[in-house]
């Protein structure tokens, strides 16, 4: 038998060990837990997270639970084989989160959104695919490695995380306290359609303030309006995004880069009335980034946009607040975890199918901060997170947790190399 031939067929028995029913059941289990945060009404990730940690101690494993904000814990559980020496062998991450986002008017769903009821093959409920299916995928593959490689010479940890949905608490606080720091690679488990993702959209988050001074509608002369200034600033990122998409065209993964507003408010809070010239304006917008962007190139272009647009119109001022920057990542081809995971979508897909993913994900930090090598790949259609109806197909599911536990394998398995 080759060496190669080894590792091959040490991956199909860990793919073939995977618990196909046991993974659908899980993600059921866990969409039944309503981890969306909703501080008012006491709603958090705690009792997912809780029974995330229940599972992995059933496994036998040790799993350790760290608030990244009170009420809002990380799992973090490793594995290792017994040949796993952590001076030359590596480790591998599985990350993913607990959080989801409002179901919305719940009447609205087809059917309710924390049954996980099956319909047709597929999986629905809140979280189906962002991201509870990959979470379970990621623990069914991990108890598949266990059972046919106990002497593995490598290193699993599971990262489930808090917070992914709103300002990434969850994934911030495992870096800072140093999991990240010996994680050789990171497959995570987000909804994409199991497809090979090596880049990911970056993201800036920018508020503008813009201040005026009041009067009555019928003497607008007597007070300064913030809201033309306000609408002179969407024509003006407009025309930056028209500029920013001819200059770097469609990434091959990523498509275009966007200049999005998304809140505009005026005045800035208190009751508005049609009679009243307002005080203050609001503005947000969602900029999301391609390889070839620099972040703080384009801060600078609106902060010359709001220059400008003050110093024409007296009175008028305008602060920018730098909401959340996320950066755009991308992982090298020849990486070894990108090599690992094309092996292993050969072969449980048969084929290599390339992706990118259009929004942030915690993944963005632990390459961007932690300089860790990240795949993102997981079971799910990448357009149905946040939708009504959200589902995920249970042979999508099924096969990212096969692919996740042949993934392992041939990125920890050194005994057979060449």
């Amino acid at each position: 038998m080759s060496a190669m031939n080894a590792v091959d067929k040490l991956a199909q028995q860990a793919a073939a060990a995977v618990d196909t029913e046991w993974v659908v059941s899980l993600t059921q289990e866990l969409v039944r837990i309503r981890s969306v945060y909703e501080p008012a009404g006491g709603s958090n990730e705690s009792k997912a997270a809780r029974f995330v940690a229940k599972v992995l101690e059933g496994m036998g494993l040790k799993p350790i639970s760290e608030e990244a904000a009170p009420g809002r814990p990380n799992i973090i559980c490793d594995w290792q084989g017994s040949a796993f020496d952590p001076t030359r062998h590596k480790t591998l991450m599985f990350e993913g989160h607990t959080d989801v986002v409002t179901e919305g008017n719940a009447d609205k769903w087809t059917y309710p959104p924390f049954a996980a009821k099956i319909v047709n093959e597929r999986i629905y409920g809140r979280g189906a695919a962002d991201m509870k299916a990959g979470v379970a995928a990621a623990i069914c593959a991990l108890k598949a490695v266990m059972s046919i490689a106990p002497d593995l010479a490598g290193r699993i940890r599971l990262g489930i995380v808090a917070d992914e949905e709103g300002m990434m608490l969850g994934i911030k606080d495992f870096i800072t306290k140093g999991w990240a720091k010996d994680v050789s690679g990171a497959i995570i488990c987000e909804p994409e359609e199991n497809e090979i993702c090596l880049f990911q959209k970056g993201a800036l988050r920018l508020a503008v303030h813009i201040s005026g001074v009041m009067s009555h509608g019928a003497m607008p002369y007597a007070g300064v309006n913030p809201i033309p200034s306000l609408a002179a600033l969407v024509i003006e990122a407009k025309e930056l995004e028209q500029r920013e998409q001819q200059r770097l065209g469609a990434h091959d993964y990523l498509g275009l880069p966007w200049i999005t507003p998304t809140i505009v408010s005026a005045p800035a809070s208190g009751e508005a009335q049609v009679n009243v010239v307002p005080e203050s304006a609001y503005l947000t917008f969602d900029i999301r980034t391609v390889p070839g962007q620099d972040h703080q190139a384009l801060l600078r272009e609106f902060e010359t946009i709001a220059q400008k647009l003050a110093a024409q119109n007296e009175g008028v001022q305008i602060r920018l607040e730098l909401i959340e920057e996320r950066p755009w990542t991308e992982t090298p081809a020849n990486d070894p975890l990108v090599t690992a995971v094309e092996k292993a979508s050969n072969l449980i897909l048969g084929t290599r199918r390339y992706g990118g993913v259009p929004g942030a994900t915690d993944g963005t930090f632990l390459r961007a901060s932690a300089g860790v090598p990240i795949v993102t790949i997981g079971p799910g259609l990448r357009t149905i997170p946040h939708q009504r109806d959200e589902y995920v197909d249970i042979a999508d599911l099924q096969k990212a947790a096969r692919l996740y536990a042949a993934a392992a394998i041939y990125f920890l398995d050194e005994s057979h190399e060449i």
